[in-house]
């Protein structure tokens, strides 16, 4: 039986499986047009930063599977996986966008405090 915690921390995951999708496959389709608030031309001139960074989102996603698949034995890989997910969301609120603290970080947040209750 899974915890809260682990349920949390795979809806963690599942952002960044989307976040990945969004940015490395639809970056310069209407999608992630629409997400990002971009225009083509924008996208089209960012769109490799863009596939770099859905893959990071992908390596966290992984990770955090990893870490709930290993059960208690994992504890540290979701800690590390979901600080690193945390620290990104409050830099990208800070840098980019105010709506990435809600959406990447509190998420974050709060599977990491269940981990630590847990």
């Amino acid at each position: 039986m899974y915890s809260l915690a682990s349920f949390v921390t795979l809806l963690v995951a599942l952002l960044h499986a989307y976040f990945l999708l969004l940015e490395m496959f639809f970056w310069d389709k209407p999608l992630g047009l629409k997400a990002f608030g971009q225009t083509p031309e924008s996208a089209a001139a960012t769109k490799v930063m863009a596939i770099n960074q859905g893959l990071y989102n992908g390596f966290l996603a992984a990770g955090l599977i990893w870490g709930v698949a290993l059960g208690p034995a994992g504890d540290g890989i979701k800690l590390f996986c979901l600080g690193c997910v945390l620290l990104a969301g409050i830099v990208g609120a800070l840098t980019a966008s105010r709506k990435i603290l809600y959406v990447q970080a509190a998420p974050a947040a709060l599977a990491l405090l269940l981990l630590c209750l847990a």
